[in-house]
């Protein structure tokens, strides 16, 4: 019996999703990477604990799209977060003077805020590279952050997207390419030092 709880722990998506039990471990499995991936993209904490709770939420319906064959769950979790986010940037955009604070949010307790502003400052370096991507055409940008920014492998960050991997390669060199050629046509002193800002942005796991 204690040789099997390890292994029934180990439940993906779908399993989690049935059983309370799985379900809080699969939470704790991956609530530390789904908090970076969106502290990396907003600076507001109690914005920060509403995405992560619902790209969670999103996992009840949306298990059934997890194929472990094209990717790891991280991946596949990336995937909905994109979408989280996306979805709450264009409610921004519809809802410029809207109640940010207590429009369907709940109470934060001190430690919880600062827990979190302690993760959006430690993330604020992805968030500044974002900010660098913004003038891409959206697919390019978002194969670029997923690799560089999330740390997601080629393979990964084509699942995600659902997209073939030779796609995402081809997507990841324009995008390269694109920022290499912006950042040679700015006037800058010979020799200086790429920016803090961009220079992550050249490099991925895995790659040099």
């Amino acid at each position: 019996m204690d040789g099997a709880e390890p292994e029934r722990l180990r439940g993906g998506p779908a399993e989690a999703v049935r059983d309370p039990a799985l379900f809080e471990a699969f939470y704790r499995r991956h609530v530390d990477a789904v908090m970076r991936f969106v502290a990396r993209r907003v600076d507001d904490p109690h914005t920060a604990a509403d995405l992560t709770a619902e790209i969670f939420l999103a996992v009840l319906d949306s298990a059934h799209t997890y194929r472990p064959r094209l990717g790891s769950e991280t991946a596949w979790l990336y995937g909905i977060a994109r979408n989280v986010v996306s979805s709450e940037r264009r409610r921004v955009a519809r809802e410029a003077e809207r109640d940010r604070r207590f429009s369907g949010r709940r109470l934060l307790e001190a430690d919880d805020i600062v827990r979190i502003e302690d993760r959006l400052d430690a993330e604020s370096p992805g968030r500044r590279a974002l900010a660098a991507l913004e003038r891409l055409p959206e697919g390019e940008r978002a194969v670029l952050e997923l690799i560089v920014v999330d740390q997601l492998t080629i393979p990964e960050a084509a699942a995600a997207l659902g997209i073939r991997q030779v796609t995402a390669r081809v997507r990841l060199h324009r995008a390269r390419k694109a920022l290499r050629g912006e950042a040679n046509s700015e006037a800058a002193p010979k020799g200086a030092e790429p920016t803090p800002d961009t220079s992550l942005l050249y490099v991925s796991r895995g790659e040099a």
